[in-house]
């Protein structure tokens, strides 16, 4: 079997790679081509070219690199249609791969499969109907999106999330980073501004205000900081301003990242899938978000759900409180903030509730991946 498969963010590199394993446990003379990082390269992916070229985000970037962008996804499909696989893989990256697919399927019968599908379900509704003009088949991460792919004509496959399969940090692991940076027994909050410029920029300095009325009701409240590298200098600025000092630990170093998590008893974050790894991690969260005002006129227009927390989502409960838009002020987080230092208890039941329903404790996503598109095969051409 010839496998096509593309990805262009280290997100989507993880998701193919595990892809990949999963389709090599099933069917262990299968071929790859195509598009992919580091990930995906160690599970025997030769990428045909570096991932970063169309790992390309914000409007001003595409349109500043349109022409290699185009020409990068003209050689692509002209790749592919030529190469005649089984089955094309894209994974997310709208931009790029569904261009791609769009192509490949205007001049072949190759099947196409999507890894990710798209949030129709929170905003665009039309994206779906689109896709399905060249897409055969979604792979979804999160349980209620099939029903939305399916209404728009094309198969689709809950396959699990991710988030479930990702490393824990244990209850020694958490006491032995307390221990390393001088927190002991202390309430511990992890803060989670963001890991673009844009959001940092615009949310540390309501997360710091948010952390005052903490503070002066938890004297030896310490805070932690997990920074992204693109962005740790901006934190480590803004942080000069608020009423204490926190604690900045780099990302990257997923140890300590891990250690963080655990060790914390409640957590402050940007909006985003964030809320998943605390809910893997079982930490009490806050969730809050802003942006520039054009976005958040449109977006909020536009919006078809009252919660974009996906704990909330999946758990079907709003057992996390969130303030997005003109709701991420400082006095409304801080109260939601305290309520949760006096009762982190509260939201267990729906982080639990969430982390089944991703798919913990069952196959590994990789391996659902894998199943559904050798299954997907098998429906559309008997032969496979």
């Amino acid at each position: 079997m010839r496998v096509f498969i593309i990805a262009g963010e280290p997100s989507g590199d993880k998701l193919g790679a595990a892809l990949m394993e999963g389709l090599q446990t099933l069917l262990p003379d299968v071929r790859f081509d195509g598009i992919g990082g580091a990930r995906m390269i160690e599970a025997g992916l030769k990428s045909r070219f570096p991932m970063e070229e169309i790992s390309i985000m914000g409007i001003s970037e595409i349109l500043s690199q349109y022409r290699h962008l185009k020409r990068r996804i003209s050689q692509t499909a002209e790749t592919i249609i030529g190469a005649n696989p089984d089955v094309l893989i894209t994974i997310d990256l709208p931009e790029f791969s569904l261009r791609v697919a769009k192509l490949v399927k205007a001049q072949s019968h190759v099947r196409c499969v999507h890894y990710v599908a798209p949030t129709v379900w929170a905003w665009r509704s039309g994206r779906a109907v689109k896709m399905a003009r060249h897409i055969d088949q979604v792979l979804a991460l999160l349980p209620f999106e099939p029903p939305y792919m399916e209404a728009a004509g094309m198969r689709c496959d809950f396959v699990g999330h991710p988030v479930v399969t990702d490393p824990q940090a244990s209850a020694k692991d958490a006491q032995a980073f307390r221990l390393e940076h001088g927190i002991g027994g202390a309430p511990l909050a992890l803060v989670l501004p963001g890991s673009r410029r844009g959001e940092v920029s615009r949310l540390a300095p309501v997360f710091g205000e948010a952390l005052a009325p903490a503070l002066r009701a938890c004297p030896d409240l310490r805070v932690v900081i997990p920074a992204a590298a693109p962005v740790e200098h901006l934190v480590r600025e803004a942080v000069k301003s608020w009423s204490l000092e926190p604690l900045v630990i780099r990302s990257e170093d997923k140890a300590q990242k891990r250690a963080a998590f655990k060790a914390a008893d409640v957590a402050l974050a940007a909006s985003g899938t964030v809320s998943l790894e605390l809910a893997a991690a079982g930490t009490p969260m806050v969730i809050a978000y802003d942006m520039n005002w054009l976005s958040r006129q449109v977006i909020g227009r536009m919006l078809k759900v009252d919660t974009v927390t996906l704990v909330n989502l999946v758990s079907e409960t709003r057992a996390v409180p969130e303030f997005i838009g003109a709701d991420c002020v400082p006095d409304r987080i801080a109260d939601a903030l305290l309520a949760l230092i006096n009762n982190p208890s509260g939201q267990a039941e729906a982080m639990a509730l969430t982390m089944q329903r991703l798919g913990q404790g069952g196959d590994a996503p990789g391996l659902r991946a894998a199943r559904a598109v050798l299954d997907g095969l098998s429906a559309a051409h008997p032969r496979h």
